[in-house]
């Protein structure tokens, strides 16, 4: 079963960088697309921000997209999240998980919270 454990997570000001990890675990790691969501407070929706397939192919959310980067190390089992221009609304709780949210349980995500 795999384990979800994010890390990187912190207060910065509007226009900050912030790098997320998401260490996976499981033999499969190699194989999967893996994604980042947020979850904004006060809402109780996970949305999905970035994604990248086994081959490197990446994929973004249109709020994000030319400030985050997502990117992956097989060989540490390691998903990242480079953030970039960060804003306020960028605020939320950041997980990581396959493309499809199926991962059970989810980890416990990485508090990301900019102020203006």
């Amino acid at each position: 079963q795999a384990q979800l454990v994010e890390s990187g997570g912190g207060l910065v000001q509007a226009g900050r960088s912030l790098r997320l990890s998401c260490a996976g675990a499981g033999s499969s790691f190699s194989f999967t697309t893996w994604a980042w969501y947020r979850q904004a407070p006060g809402k109780q929706q996970r949305d999905m921000v970035a994604q990248i397939t086994r081959a490197g192919n990446t994929n973004y959310a249109d709020s994000v997209k030319g400030r985050f980067t997502i990117s992956r190390d097989n060989t540490k089992k390691i998903v990242y999240l480079e953030m970039n221009s960060l804003k306020p609304d960028d605020t939320a709780v950041y997980y990581c998980n396959n493309a499809l949210g199926s991962i059970r349980p989810w980890g416990q995500g990485t508090q990301v919270t900019v102020s203006s």
